[in-house]
């Protein structure tokens, strides 16, 4: 039998920025599997000073919610820019195409909602002034 639970330091999960040319600018690391999780996901994310994600994303089916762990910024949402500091928490619609842009001190982000494979659409230089 399984074990119920799993516990697992987010620090320890695979950084997977390089992956997605985000690298240079912060981390990504993404808990599912780790967690050994069927239907959640969860990821970290970190932005260095100044940095902004490459790219947007949306989803076809899965609401998320984001939590600002430390750090201040923005998140823009479609056309709509906030700006967010520790402790806001942030749902976003599955349709609305997101991304943060880390303030002068950098952001620390988690991420969660459903997971499902195939469930996303990446978008290239969406955020772009």
């Amino acid at each position: 039998m399984a074990t119920p639970y799993t516990r697992k330091r987010l620090t320890e999960v695979k950084d997977s920025a390089p992956e997605f040319g985000l690298g240079a600018d912060g981390e990504a690391r993404f808990a599912k599997y780790d967690l050994e999780a069927e239907q959640t996901g969860v990821s970290h994310h970190r932005l260095k000073p100044g940095k902004r994600q490459p790219f947007g994303h949306r989803h076809e089916e899965a609401e998320e919610i984001y939590v600002v762990l430390s750090g201040s910024g923005r998140i823009k949402l479609d056309d709509e820019i906030l700006e967010v500091q520790p402790l806001d928490a942030i749902r976003v619609a599955p349709a609305v195409v997101r991304a943060f842009e880390a303030g002068p001190g950098g952001i620390e982000v988690l991420a969660f909602g459903p997971r499902r494979d195939g469930d996303g659409e990446v978008i290239q230089g969406w955020w772009s002034e």
